[in-house]
């Protein structure tokens, strides 16, 4: 069995490019992962296929690379339009990094504005490989009523429904195929020193040789090969596969680009949970095949089912897709042998999710079913990250969008029976003083038995910002016994963990200078008491300012937005550090800035509405600033009395 992926932005046609595809001979078997992925099984010309349809938009994106890491050839299918190319951009990519052979796919060619050659052009400016237009249309009264085959020089007329036919190249059609044809050798002459040299010598190549050599720059993902069609009617779907049968790599391509070693079993590729089934994770065997009951990752696989998830089979061979149940010990996206797994390849992993919530219960006897469940969905949905909130402990899900938590809303009611609401994360705001003071404080209490006695003097003072909490004792004579000093540190400590607005306190220095104890009454509880009440009354007092956490943000986004993300970034009270084309992706630029931690969200939604959901960004804890203005809701909490 061979496997591709069909690839491409929401509108691009490409969920009706996958059905027509596996349509071709036959009615495939279909199974559905997460509402996500849809898995097509079926045969054309008597071999075994497997088609991996994957939902377009950024919040399906993480569902690509493990896509990718099982296939041997992915069709990337895009709209007939200059202007969409952009959207297109982050398919490109993950394309390129992950050095999966590729097809270009124009689809809709049956209602096309632009140029063909346009469009190329537009999709070209995000690729680092040359894309090699294969076909080039044939028009009757502005429509494209077929193609011309640049390597064959056949024609074939589109037909409704029905195989298309062989006809002459239309003379309205030849001088642009002589042309398109001869830009399509210079550019596999390159990889061949034979091929140059005919053309050099004025000679026309075989068609045979032609084809082999195609093959093989696709396959090696020196060029991306480019057909063109509208597979709502059929037009262009049969050349496609038989470019695919030609010269889709097999399953030895495939091990070599993932570093498969000795010993290697099988790929995860997908996992669900489904009601009443349990998990499934979706297996690739690789050479030696997989066997029902072997052992994969330390463990005995359960039973391996067909797409119906209901047909028992006792096997699969190298390179067929099966389903593993009653095995939950296994985790998609990695690469298994018997004894251990590693980890799919770092362009595999998806970016990270830029939506973050708090996801709570909607009924409080669900809450331990919901942590339960929270985590199982970790395990199967790649793009979903699960934390805590660090105040409260609450599950925070870091997801792809809103689309892709209304997603895993739906899942946690439906196969979980669990009813969830969510909220937004709040900023972890903190605190800090301005000014040195002194401040003794004195712990007396009689109640009965043994009383309580502690007496310090202390000096509490700002450090510089990020330098955290610092104590030093200078007691001299034995004023506070040394046993009863960390007692006053540990005070201290709990003073800094709620300042007068709420927040946790850092970046105080506190030095224990003098004191009294009682050789009755003192106590490590009296002393600790006193050290906490004497560091709150002197923050109090030591003009605290609230802090707010500062980001800093890496955006990836394609070049033709930098320009519109500067005035963002500054109504954002952010700071743009700089931008630089990036290294290795074609078309794209990486935007630094610092921002306030409140305005996450604000970014990210601006951030999917200028660059059309192509974009996305990484954030990292830089630093902590003052507040200057008026205090953000957010920032204020209810602070409980001492």
């Amino acid at each position: 069995m061979r496997v591709f992926t069909v690839l491409g932005p929401t509108q691009s046609g490409k969920t009706t490019l996958a059905r027509a595809l596996a349509g071709l001979d036959g009615r495939p078997t279909r199974f559905d992962v997460s509402g996500v992925v849809t898995l097509h099984e079926f045969t054309y010309l008597d071999e075994p296929w497997m088609a991996i349809d994957l939902d377009g938009g950024a919040d399906s994106m993480a569902y690509a690379g493990p896509a990718l890491a099982i296939s041997d050839a992915v069709v990337l299918c895009v709209p007939p339009d200059p202007d969409a190319a952009v959207l297109s951009a982050p398919y490109l990519r993950l394309i390129e990094e992950s050095g999966v052979p590729c097809f270009l796919f124009i689809n809709r060619m049956d209602s096309a504005d632009g140029r063909i050659r346009d469009i190329v052009s537009a999709l070209q400016g995000y690729a680092r490989h040359h894309i090699m237009l294969r076909q080039v249309p044939i028009r009757e009264g502005g429509q494209i009523v077929g193609a011309v085959d640049l390597i064959s020089e056949r024609a074939w007329k589109y037909r409704e429904g029905e195989p298309s036919a062989l006809i002459e190249i239309p003379k309205s059609v030849e001088e642009r195929e002589h042309e398109a044809r001869a830009e399509l050798l210079e550019e596999l002459s390159d990889y061949d020193d034979h091929l140059l040299e005919q053309l050099i010598e004025d000679k026309q190549p075989p068609s045979d040789e032609i084809y082999h050599l195609a093959a093989e720059v696709v396959q090696h993902q020196q060029l991306i090969a480019a057909c063109i069609g509208a597979a709502a009617h059929g037009n262009g779907v049969r050349r496609l596969m038989k470019a695919l049968r030609h010269e889709a790599p097999g399953l030895d391509v495939l091990g070599e680009r993932l570093g498969v070693g000795d010993g290697a079993v099988a790929l995860g590729g997908f996992a669900d949970v489904k009601k009443h089934i349990g998990k499934i994770t979706v297996l690739r065997a690789l050479d030696a095949g997989v066997k029902a009951h072997d052992q994969l990752d330390g463990a005995a696989i359960g039973s391996l089912v067909a797409l119906d998830a209901k047909t028992p089979v006792e096997a699969l061979a190298p390179g067929a897709v099966g389903l593993a149940v009653k095995s939950d010990h296994l985790i998609p996206g990695r690469l298994y042998a018997a004894g251990g797994a590693t980890p799919f390849p770092e362009w595999a992993h998806g970016r990270p999710g830029g939506t973050r919530q708090l996801v709570l219960p909607a009924h409080e006897r669900d809450d331990v079913r919901l942590s339960s469940a929270l985590a199982r969905l970790a395990e199967i949905d790649p793009g979903l990250e699960l934390t805590q909130d660090e105040m409260s402990g609450q599950a925070i899900l870091s997801t792809q969008g809103p689309l892709h938590m209304r997603r895993v809303a739906e899942k946690l009611e439906t196969d979980f029976g669990v009813e969830v609401r969510v909220e937004p994360v709040q900023s972890e705001y903190r605190e800090t003083i301005t000014r040195k003071v002194e401040q003794h404080y004195r712990h007396r209490k009689q109640s009965g038995g043994a009383g309580q006695f502690a007496d310090v003097v202390i000096d509490v003072e700002p450090l510089p910002r990020g330098a955290g909490f610092e104590f030093e004792e200078i007691v001299k004579g034995g004023a506070v016994p040394r046993n009863y000093i960390p007692a006053v540190e540990q005070g201290a400590r709990d003073a800094l963990e709620e300042g007068p607005k709420g927040h946790p306190v850092v970046d105080v220095k506190v030095t224990l200078k003098d004191g009294k104890h009682h050789s009755v009454d003192s106590s490590d509880y009296a002393f600790r008491t006193a050290g906490k009440m004497a560091v709150k009354e002197a923050i109090a007092s030591a003009n605290p300012v609230l802090l707010q956490p500062i980001l800093r943000a890496e955006i990836h986004l394609p070049s033709d937005f930098v320009g519109d993300l500067v005035p963002t970034i500054s109504s954002l009270q952010g700071q743009v550090l700089g931008f630089e084309a990036h290294a290795e992706a074609a078309g794209w630029e990486v935007f630094n800035a610092l921002l306030p931690a409140i305005a996450r969200d604000d970014l990210i939604h601006s951030l999917a509405s200028a660059t059309r959901g192509t974009g996305w960004a990484e954030f990292h804890f830089d630093h902590y600033e003052e507040v200057h203005g008026p205090v953000p809701e957010a920032a204020r909490r209810k602070v409980a009395p001492a």
